[in-house]
């Protein structure tokens, strides 16, 4: 017996889940789904579609940012979004301020990514 499983969320801790939040949903069309009390009397933001979502917890305390995830064993590289029209999220990233860097047009698609405010990275994509 097989079984395939899919993505339904992802939570990363961010600085103000309400601002990352309202970012997500003028980069990407997506809107919040829940926002409330989390562990640890923390702070959490559901962002996302219908069927998958960004957690955005801040705890109670200050979040620290770390260097260089990609080389720590638990750090988080990035973030993949495929979306259907690159050069409109491109437009919209440059208008939150954000600066898209390493543009790739390879297969199996065209990619850019960007930095939010959180210092998180993030790979938009387009397949063909």
């Amino acid at each position: 017996m097989t079984s395939t499983a899919r993505l339904e969320h992802i939570n990363v801790t961010v600085s103000d889940p309400d601002a990352t939040a309202q970012m997500f949903v003028e980069l990407f069309d997506w809107h919040v789904r829940w926002s409330g009390p989390a562990i640890d009397d923390g702070y959490t933001v559901h962002v996302g579609s219908d069927e998958d979502y960004v957690a955005l917890y801040r705890p109670n305390v200050d979040p620290s940012a770390r260097e260089d995830t990609y080389r720590q064993a638990n750090g988080l590289n990035h973030l993949a979004l495929v979306v259907d029209d690159l050069d409109l999220i491109e437009k919209r990233v440059r208008a939150q301020g954000l600066e898209p860097f390493n543009f790739g047009d390879y297969e199996p698609g065209k990619r850019f990514y960007f930095f939010d405010t959180n210092g998180i990275e993030f790979e938009v994509v387009s397949y063909p």
